[in-house]
Formats: C-alpha cells, structure tokens, sequence
C-alpha cells in the first residue's frame, strides 16, 4: 500500500495563478489600508484558493512485477565452427540456471538463426523483435552469446538496459582465407581480363614461410596447382576458353588447424562475349537481295563486314579499262589465305565459279570450315548450274547436293518437325503470317539437319557441322521478300541472327545443350535436344555424392527440372554427352569472411550503457546488481540493473478539502476578521 497527495484543480491552472494573484492583491492592499483582520482574510482566501486546487489523499495497492533479462543465442553457420556450438550452449545454460535462480527475476531466451540470404548474422534485429514485445522498464538487462562477428551492427536500437557479451571461441583460433577483389561478370573471349587474389591468415596462423597452395579450375576440369604468397594481392591473369558462362574456381587445401576450410575456395562465374563479329561477304552475281544482306549486317554494330563483291565478270566485254572499275586491287589472296582464320563468318551469296577465286583458294575455305570456321551458302539459281560453288573443293562440306532443277514457283516457307525442336527455328515470330518466296534450289541428299522445308517438303535450310566447324544451306535467294514485307514478309533478321549465332557456337542456340541457372540455393535445369526424350540429369555436388533429376518437356526439344542444393559449392551436371557445372550460393559467404572471433564489431552498442565483454574459455563471470548509469561489467563479474517496476492493482482517492469544511473555514476566517475589524473601529 503507497500514499501521496495529489492535485487535480477545478478550474485551469491559468485561472487558478489569477484567482491566487488577485488574493495576494487584496491581502497586501488590506496590510496597506491598516486594518487589523488582513491576516485572517489572507487565510480564508488561501483556504479558497487551496480549495479551488483539488488536493486529494491517494492509496495505491501495488504489486511488483519481475525484472526480465533476455538471452542472445547466436546459432548461425560461424558458430559451429570447432566447438563453438558447445561451448555456447552450455555456457547459455549455465547463465540461464543463474539468472531463473534469482528471486524476482524471467529470463527470454532468444535463438538467433542464419539471416535470410546471405544477410549473415542479424543478431540486433533479433535483440529489436525481442525488445518489442516486453514492457522496456522490466528490461534488467542484455546478455548475447556469440563469437561477436554480427552483420546489422548499423540497425539503431535504443538499449533500455546494459548489454554484455559472452564471447565463444579461442584465442589460439586461426583460419587461411581466400577471397577475390575483383571478377567482372563479362569478358571477352580469347582476351585476357585480370582478377586480383588474396590468401590472409587470420587469428593466431602458425609460421609455415608465407607460401600456400592455389588450385585452379575452370569448368571442373583437373585443376592446376601453384604456390603463391600469403598476404599478398596477387594479379591473375584469365583468358575465357568459350563463350557463355564460364566457371573458374580457386581453392586451397586445408591447412592443419585452422577453423574451416569453408572460405578456402572461391567460384567465379563469368560470361564469354565476342568483341567483334567478322564477317567475310563474297557476293556473285550482283541482285535485289544483296543489298539486303550488306545493310542487315552494317545494320550490327558489332559486325565487322568486308564485302569482296563482283560487278564485272570476266566474260563482260564493254571495253571499260580494268583500271578504271576500282580504286585499288582487291586483296583475295590475303583474304583467302592468309587471313582467313580472322573471321569468324564467310558467307557465300550467289556466288558461282568464274576463274575469279582458284580452286586453291575454295579448298583453303574448305580446310577453314574443318578446322573450326563457318560458312553460309544463299544459294541462288547458279548453285544448279555447271559452275555451281558444290563442284568446286567446298563442295566436300556443303551439306547437300544440287539436283540441277530450279522451282520457279511460289512457295510458303515452313519450319520441319526437327525445325520445331532446333533453337535456329524453334518459336519464330509471326507464324501463320509469312509471306511467300518466288524460287527454290532443289537439293537432294542432305547431311545434317533440314529445319526448315519448302515446295512440296524439299529441304530449304539444312545445317550441319563438319568436323570443328559448322555449314548452313539456305536453297533460295528470295528470303529478302521477307524484309521487304512482301505478302507480309516475314521474321528474316530474327532468322539470319539466330543462324550467324548457332553457325558461331554461341551456348544459347546449340541444339545439343545443357544449361543451369541459380537463385538462391535453387538450380533450374535446362536440357535442349533434337530427340525426343532425355535420360535422367546426374547431379554431383561439393561433397561428392550424386543424385538423380529427372526432367520434364516443357517445349519442344526442351526438358526442365528444378533442383535444391543442400549447400554452397560447385555442382556439376551430366546428362548423356553433355556436362556443365554451376555454383550455387554466394563465392564469400558473410559467415566465412570474419572467422576469428572478436568483439570490435559489438563494442560500441556495448559501450553505450557501459556494458561488458567476457570470454566463455576463461569461464563464466559472476552476475551483480548496478544502478543504472553506472559501470556494468568489471574483472570476472556483468551486472544487471533491478527496475523495481510494480503493478497498480486498485486506486483510492480522498478529497483533503471537502465542500463543506471549505465552507466552514472561510465562513469562519472570513467572520472573525470583520468582528477583528469592527472591535477596532
């Protein structure tokens, strides 16, 4: 039971300050005035005045309320490193049995997991959550068990007691880590980009002469081995084999005693891009639809094109000097022998054999297309003659044989049943709406592929590869109606793109293909075939064991299938001929930076009521009680600061001035000071 005196004035307390102002008026000008009953008067407008305040005699019946502490308990993935797990939860423990032994006193336990992501450890948005959900002048105090490696050390919260750290870990710990400063997510192919590297021994590393061991492996091939420093950024550089993603990972073996080898290993995923598209153009017998093809690859900024045309053959006769037709003599020996490795592309439109180009340099062509190069024949009605390019040495590689029979008719181009499947044809846009072509080469024989057919299912567009490098056989030159929107034309640069990418090996229109791409810990299969079903996609991961996916059609020629990595690492893939590898998770985890523990991160929220911090290996420190604002936390004990908070279960109020003795006191104060006053006179 408590008892005050409270107020709770009648009138406004502005009011109030003028009632009382107006009385000390009159009492002063009473003194003034000489009569003798001022005093009493001065008293009866005090009894008014108090009157007019509201005094009141209060009794509370109070019940105390507990001080709660709440536990920290840091559970994410730094914290099972060595014996930090139990060490930490024997040390959360023993300090919750202390704290549930004293008298007056709950504690809240709260667990802190991993953060979402790789947010890594979010232990004062955990402290925020727990604060919010307990009355703040209960809090006696803050005890976190943690290796003091915490990631939202920047969220403000506003302490409403002293908060300490019990610090697991060693002070022997030490750890080798890896990690990469730079790593573009695009380079150029056959370029070299430059990553930096760094090996750091942090904690208490032993001497072992500065050098470490790096192993490099790019797309899970064997990997190489070098020693390099220790403590050193290292500048490496990387030349991309292929193009689309390519996966290099750095690794160190682990070294004898150090915490984990964890962040020993980085993946670096980068994808390889062409700097420069080069394009050979050899164009035969001038038509409508060659400017069509110059200004579709001038259109590409990224398409060096060199156009090796002929305007005059040499069975023209018009007496024009030979001198005259150009400004210089067009290099062919250089293009066609020496330098035609240099391109990555030769397209072959209309052109017929005229004595122009040796058959030393159509077999160079030939060995080029062997040797890894591409070539795109537009066949146009010269392809069916006796001077046809198919009777030259590059006929070896052509991927079908001219029947020697020109349709000259008007026919719809269609995509075949294999086309349906193949990425060069597979999802063009406007189908049902394309316009028709006026002429088809017949062929016969074809070798490869035949995506797409023309009059009466004859071949149109046969593909086909030819030891390393790749042939296409467009048997029309009138794909240009399509671009110059004839009967509606129709998707002739979606097509030509696709076909100059696929006839470049570039990953996303290989017909044979598997593929994976990451979110999170989630991995989405992607097998693209020409056949009609797939086996099951073998999945090795980092620890080395396997499991099986199978994959679902999702569209024609294409099977997916998701798959959920149980950890971080490289994972690699097999299905049938074709393997990939894939990382999942982030390449430096943010539990695997900062091994060692430390308390440089917790100092400053530590420091703001004065808390403390005490290593676990050096036991547990003993639990007092502090004022607050005073030191928390001394040699060998923490405090906790008693809040003495209380419940108000009933309320009672009496009036110290009731009406009618206000009534009375005046009355009398007021009489006896006019008898006073009256005697006098």
């Amino acid at each position: 039971m408590t008892s005050t005196i409270v107020f709770d004035p009648l009138i406004p307390l502005v009011l109030l300050a003028v009632v009382a102002l107006v009385a000390l008026a009159a009492v002063v000008l009473a003194v003034i005035r000489g009569l003798q009953g001022w005093a009493l008067r001065g008293l009866a407008m005090l009894v008014v005045i108090a009157a007019l305040s509201g005094p009141s005699f209060q009794q509370e019946d109070r019940a105390p309320l507990t001080d709660i502490v709440i536990l920290l308990e840091d559970a994410s993935a730094s914290q099972k490193l060595a014996d930090r797990a139990t060490q930490s939860s024997e040390a959360a423990d023993a300090l919750a049995a202390r704290i549930e032994a004293r008298a007056n006193t709950e504690l809240r336990r709260v667990t802190v997991p991993d953060g979402v992501g790789d947010a890594g450890t979010q232990l004062m948005t955990a402290l925020g959550d727990a604060l919010a959900e307990e009355p703040r002048a209960r809090i006696a105090g803050i005890l976190a068990v943690s290796d003091g490696r915490i990631h939202d050390a920047d969220l403000p919260v506003d302490l409403p007691a002293p908060m300490h750290l019990l610090m697991t870990g060693k002070e022997t710990d030490w750890d080798r880590r890896l990690s990469v400063r730079n790593a573009p997510a695009f380079a150029i192919i056959g370029e070299p980009v430059t990553l930096t590297l760094r090996i750091d021994d942090l904690g208490t590393a032993p001497a072992d002469g500065g050098l470490a061991q790096l192993d490099i492996s790019v797309d899970g091939e064997e990997p190489q081995s070098f020693r390099v420093p220790v403590g050193q950024d290292l500048d490496l550089p990387v030349t991309l084999p292929h193009g689309g993603r390519n996966v290099i990972r750095f690794s160190l073996p682990e070294a004898p005693g150090e915490l984990t080898d964890r962040n020993n290993a980085a993946l670096i995923q980068m994808n390889g891009v062409r700097d420069r598209l080069r394009v050979l153009l050899v164009s035969g017998e001038p038509h409508q639809g060659g400017r069509t093809w110059r200004n579709l690859l001038k259109s590409d900024s990224s398409v060096d094109l060199v156009h090796f045309t002929i305007l005059r053959p040499p069975e023209k006769q018009d007496g024009v000097p030979v001198d005259e037709l150009s400004l210089i003599a067009f290099p062919t020996r250089e293009l066609f022998m020496e330098k035609i490795d240099d391109f990555d592309l030769i397209i072959f439109d209309r052109y017929k054999r005229r004595g122009i180009l040796p058959s030393l340099y159509l077999e160079n062509v030939a060995n080029y297309v062997r040797q890894g190069g591409a070539v795109l024949v537009a066949a146009g009605a010269d392809f069916a003659s006796a001077d046809s390019i198919f009777r030259s040495p590059l006929g070896a590689v052509l991927p079908a044989t001219p029947s020697a029979r020109v349709i000259e008719e008007p026919f719809l181009p269609v995509v075949s049943d294999l086309g349906q499947r193949h990425p060069v044809t597979t999802d063009l846009p406007g189908r049902g709406d394309w316009g028709r072509w006026l002429r088809q080469i017949d062929v016969t024989d074809p070798i490869g592929n035949v995506v797409m057919t023309g009059q009466d299912d004859r071949p149109l567009l046969v593909l086909n590869r030819v030891d390393e490098g790749r042939v296409a056989l467009l048997a029309s030159d009138h794909a240009w109606l399509w671009n110059r929107g004839y009967e509606g034309g129709g998707p002739q640069l979606e097509l030509l793109r696709r076909l100059a990418h696929w006839m470049m090996k570039e990953p996303e229109l290989e017909e044979e293909d598997l593929t994976a791409t990451a979110e999170g810990q989630t991995m989405r299969i992607i097998r693209r075939t020409l056949g009609d079903d797939v086996p099951p996609v073998t999945i090795t991961g980092p620890d080395g064991s396997t499991v099986t996916l199978p994959l679902t059609q999702s569209a024609p020629g294409v099977f997916e299938g998701l798959y959920e990595g149980p950890e971080i690492g490289l994972y690699r893939l097999e299905n049938g001929d074709e393997v990939t590898v894939i990382g999942l998770g982030p390449a430096a985890p943010k539990e695997f930076v900062e091994t060692i523990a430390s308390d440089v991160t917790m100092a400053p929220i530590l420091a703001a009521l004065r808390g403390g911090v005490a290593r676990i290996e050096d036991g547990l420190p003993r639990i007092r009680e502090v004022r607050l604002g005073r030191p928390a936390a001394g040699r060998g004990w923490i405090g906790l600061t008693p809040r003495n908070a209380y419940e108000t279960r009933d309320v009672r109020q009496t009036p110290i001035l009731p009406g009618w003795l206000v009534l009375l006191l005046s009355a009398a104060l007021i009489v006896a000071a006019w008898l006073r006053e009256g005697r006098r006179s």
